[in-house]
């Protein structure tokens, strides 16, 4: 899906992960991270960090916005940014990519620090359910 075809807010869809990161959880590291994503029919969907001193249960910002989008009725990513407290445009994790490649696929439309790219440019030869059900059949 391309920017032409699905009109996307930037300055809408960065105003709220700027919103939401003030709401972020991070006593340890103090690194707010807030993310907001537009969906298919229209709605905004947005997380933040929610760290633990265990640090491996940490829960990234993305986490979040993807629950919201599945508790909210599914639908498909269209277009995502994120930024820290700082107000920084930032990359998401490949955790978070795989996260993103899930709900969005290929042609998410990611705010990047170099611009707005394609999820399959930010994730080349992406894993997905295409890959298992190629063994599936």
């Amino acid at each position: 899906m391309a920017d032409a075809v699905v009109k996307v807010d930037w300055d809408a869809l960065r105003a709220r992960a700027r919103d939401i990161v003030q709401q972020a959880y991070a006593p340890y590291s103090n690194y707010r991270v807030g993310a907001a994503a537009l969906v298919d029919d229209g709605r905004i969907v947005a997380g933040c960090n929610v760290e633990n001193a265990a640090y491996g249960v940490v829960l990234c910002a993305e986490c979040g916005l993807v629950s919201e989008l599945v508790a909210g009725g599914g639908g498909r990513l269209v277009a995502f940014t994120c930024c820290n407290s700082e107000d920084d445009v930032i990359m998401p994790c490949g955790r978070c990519r795989q996260l993103l490649w899930e709900h969005g696929g290929a042609e998410l439309l990611v705010e990047t620090p170099l611009g707005i790219q394609t999820m399959s440019q930010v994730l080349p030869q992406a894993f997905g359910p295409e890959a298992l059900a190629a063994v599936r059949d």
